[in-house]
């Protein structure tokens, strides 16, 4: 019988020892960061009472990143699928990059963080949209870990505009059909200037993509974890990137 190997998934009981020696760590860590919700409801809290920690806890695990070398961070922020929620927590939620980078933004410059986004941030409200612009140009020559933030992203959404450019192209005689391969279609999505992930993290027990980074994590690692997005601390970050370097990554060969 044939049995297929899952990704890991973290149980409760595991604990990564301090003296643990790191190594071959990830270029770029993708973190689906989930659960925020479900961590206010546990505690008796109103919902943006979660996204609240959760973004608090985009500093620490930014601090984490950072500590280990790792040179990307995408972060899914906020889905093309998020605008469905009440109206109520979506405005809450396009507060956040403002506070967020109202109380950060000094030591992201400080510790040399680069801000970069993927999405369509155009189509955010407009105290969003400024607040973002103003990061990403306040650290645009920080040459450090670069944060990059998903926000109004979708990956299907982002294959359907990579596929339009490519036919532009190809209309205005720029391109021809049999010029477009697996490489030259990256160059058309919004990471063409990014390796692609190499560790994908998804948070609060759910187990799959919804959506992000599908063309980019065809190989990437995956590794999910019970823990809600607001509880998710260094050590357990530690143990991604541990259970990371025991994987044999093959790319589809021996």
């Amino acid at each position: 019988m044939f049995l297929m190997k899952l990704p890991f998934r973290k149980k409760k009981d595991t604990i990564v020892e301090n003296e643990m020696e790191l190594h071959n760590i990830p270029r770029h860590i993708g973190i689906i960061m989930d659960g925020n919700g479900r961590w206010a409801k546990k505690k008796g809290l109103p919902r943006v009472a979660g996204h609240k920690e959760g973004m608090d806890n985009v500093k620490r695990i930014v601090r984490v990143a950072n500590s280990y070398h790792v040179e990307i961070l995408t972060l899914y922020a906020f889905s093309t699928e998020n605008w469905k929620r009440p109206s109520a927590e979506v405005e809450y939620l396009m507060r956040l990059p403002s506070d967020f980078f109202h109380y950060y933004l000094p030591e992201l410059i400080e510790e040399n963080v680069q801000i970069r986004t993927i999405g369509n941030i155009e189509k955010l409200p407009k105290h969003t949209y400024q607040a973002i612009r103003k990061a990403k140009e306040a650290t645009k020559k920080n040459n450090g870990l670069i944060l990059n933030i998903a926000i109004n992203y979708g990956g299907r959404n982002e294959i359907i505009e990579a596929v339009k450019a490519i036919s532009e192209d190809v209309l205005k005689n720029n391109l021809s059909i049999d010029d477009i391969n697996e490489s030259m279609f990256g160059n058309y999505l919004s990471t063409s200037n990014l390796v692609d992930p190499d560790l994908l993290i998804r948070t609060s027990g759910e187990l799959r993509l919804s959506n992000y980074l599908l063309w980019q994590s065809a190989y990437s690692e995956l590794w999910f974890t019970d823990t809600l997005w607001p509880d998710f601390g260094a050590e357990e970050f530690k143990q991604a990137l541990y259970d990371y370097q025991q994987r044999k990554r093959r790319f589809g060969g021996l």
